[in-house]
């Protein structure tokens, strides 16, 4: 045991392997990264060492900055500008029958024939890493003909084969379709597909499912393990997701500032974590369920809430003169959100639950009939659907939105003093100096020094940034926040940072949350109420603990059963959650319905209610 110990500390995390006689696909010693030259640059990656064998998943841990992303992409070769390798070796030995190579020394002839071929590499965000201007097909198609040496028709086939391998429901249609025509699950299977095409010894995954939903992330999890299996893959993972390692991972790297803090199985860093840090990162992770009072009954003291909220989309016509086919993305939807408590909206992509933010923001206008309802403070009760102008300015100064992604959300040309006082701005409140002060205070108020407030939002990790977002939504001192998968893009301890902020902001200020995530997880810790959406309809709602602990619908059954956990106790069953409840005509009754003839809500508890027939 001591010795066990040993290997997986700090200063002895070698990552040797255990079997003398087997020699690692991957062996990697002493890896270091500089950003800048050698007299001014910094030390980002330093002393990194562990090793792969053929077939296994090694996940690579740790917060965002530690390294991780950094250290998948020196291996491959594709830092980014201003960035090099340092030091160290990396000794590939792929089934070509070569001797092992180190990969940080090879020629870049070389290494274009391994990149691609031998070692293939999937990211994070499949949108900004396809071309918008090129097909699956072409992009999958360019991969086969640089490393293999089929041409021609066989080019196609090669392609398509690997489409079907990967899940692709219409092999022949995903070659020829555009990325933006896929969903956020078959653009993730596009990646995977070209990574694959050319039968490669090794593919590094650089948080493969952050964006994704619990389903689609099973379903993506699945094909990574089936494809494994078959292929006899060996596997990089990259990810903070410690549910995602707790499935998917034989052994695991915690980093940590650059630095591999401890190593060892993923049985040994769950359940018998040595490092301080590890333990923290594992304590940051959320789980299912949190337990926290039940409220009962209905809503409190409703500030915002709809009624017969509806939106039908025009689709895409087929062919000339063909009718375009409606998309009903709501349907007759209501929903309350109580003063001082937090609602939340689960669902997949594409459920709706979006849209329903959009809508009650009038960000885009709802169907006829629809009713949208704010009282303030001051007892005053808007009909939101009425208002234009400036009452419809007004009212949005009082509701202000959280987004998704804090990256794209800030403008990278305004300097952070600007993207705080322009809501001040826009509603004509206050002097140059009140804004100025008002900012500092808000700067403050989220965990940020108002120093920093002259500083552009690249200067700031993805944290920082989202408390940036929620400085400015507070600018205003509004009474809602709407915040639309305000924690997906971060990594496990600076997401548990941010929901704390929420809930100390939501204590504080006496602010209300309508809170839109696909991470139940989260929803559990931070929410009062929750409603579930599927196919635009509210399938479930109810009490947060009440719903988690006795989920009635089989459709938030399915939800539940697909989050992970970092408990190898609670491993998944990804090739059954994958599958999903399945389309509501194959529920079992009374909660299935086709088409338009959806059973209503009933109350099977207090506040409690599912969409089953009476």
């Amino acid at each position: 045991m001591a010795s066990d110990r040993a290997m997986r500390t700090e200063t002895r995390a070698s990552g040797r392997a255990e079997d003398g006689a087997s020699t690692p696909l991957l062996d990697v010693r002493g890896l270091g990264v500089r950003f800048g030259d050698r007299r001014t640059g910094m030390e980002v990656v330093s002393g990194v060492d562990f090793h792969l064998m053929r077939g296994e998943t090694l996940a690579i841990v740790g917060e965002s900055g530690s390294g991780k992303t950094v250290s998948g992409k020196a291996l491959l070769r594709i830092l980014p500008k201003g960035a090099s390798v340092s030091a160290g070796t990396a000794m590939f030995a792929g089934r070509d029958g070569r001797p092992p190579r180190d990969l940080l020394a090879l020629s870049r002839s070389d290494m274009r024939a391994v990149r691609g071929g031998s070692i293939s590499m999937i990211f994070q965000e499949p949108m900004s890493s396809l071309s918008p201007l090129h097909t699956i097909g072409d992009q999958t198609a360019e991969a086969v003909r640089l490393h293999t040496d089929l041409r021609g028709a066989a080019v196609r086939d090669r392609c398509l084969e690997v489409f079907d391998q990967v899940g692709f429901p219409d092999p022949a249609r995903a070659y020829d379709a555009y990325p933006f025509e896929l969903s956020g699950g078959l653009r993730q299977r596009a990646m995977i597909a070209m990574a694959l095409v050319c039968g490669p010894d090794l593919m590094i995954a650089d948080e493969p499912t952050t964006a994704l939903d619990v389903t689609t992330q099973a379903q993506v999890l699945d094909l990574i393990k089936r494809l494994q299996k078959d292929m006899g893959l060996a596997v990089i993972l990259v990810t903070h997701d410690l549910g995602v390692v707790a499935n998917m991972a034989d052994r695991v790297v915690v980093m940590r500032k650059g630095r591999v803090v401890e190593t060892g199985t993923t049985e040994d860093i769950l359940e018998r974590p040595g490092h301080g840090y590890t333990r923290a990162l594992i304590a940051a992770a959320p789980e299912l369920p949190v337990g926290k009072p039940v409220h009962h009954g209905g809503v409190p003291d409703p500030i915002f809430w709809a009624r017969n909220l509806s939106k039908t989309y025009a689709g895409r016509r087929s062919g000339i003169g063909a009718a375009a086919p409606e998309i009903k993305a709501v349907r007759n939807v209501e929903l309350a959100v109580g003063r001082g408590e937090t609602m939340a909206v689960v669902g997949e992509s594409g459920s709706g639950k979006s849209t329903i933010a959009k809508l009650m923001l009038r960000a885009e206008e709802p169907d006829a009939g629809a009713e949208v309802g704010f009282k303030g403070a001051d007892g005053e009760v808007l009909d939101v659907t009425a208002l234009s102008g400036a009452a419809l300015k007004a009212f949005r100064a009082r509701v202000q939105i959280v987004f998704q992604d804090p990256y794209a959300s800030l403008s990278p040309r305004m300097a952070v003093m600007d993207i705080l006082t322009e809501p001040l701005r826009v509603h004509g409140k206050g002097g140059d100096r009140e804004r100025r002060e008002r900012a500092a205070e808000m700067m403050r108020k989220v965990g940020l020094s108002p120093e920093h407030l002259s500083r552009f939002p690249h200067a700031f990790s993805g944290g920082q940034r989202q408390r940036i977002s929620i400085a400015r939504a507070l600018m205003l001192e509004p009474e809602l926040l709407v915040c639309d998968e305000p924690t997906s893009a971060l990594d496990v301890s600076v997401q548990a940072q941010v929901l704390a902020l929420l809930k100390e902001l939501r204590d504080e200020m006496g602010l209300s949350y309508l809170f839109i995530s696909h991470d139940l997880t989260v929803v559990a810790d931070l929410a009062d109420r929750v409603a579930v959406m599927r196919r635009g309809r509210i399938v479930e709602e109810g009490p947060a603990t009440l719903l988690f602990e006795n989920p009635q619908h089989p459709y938030t059954r399915a939800l539940i059963a697909a989050s992970p956990e970092p408990d190898l106790s609670r491993r998944l069953d990804l090739a059954a959650v994958a599958r999903g409840a399945g389309e509501p005509e194959t529920w079992p009754e009374p909660f299935a319905y086709s088409g338009d003839q959806a059973p209503g809500l009933v109350e099977v508890a207090p506040g409690h209610f599912v969409r089953c027939a009476a």
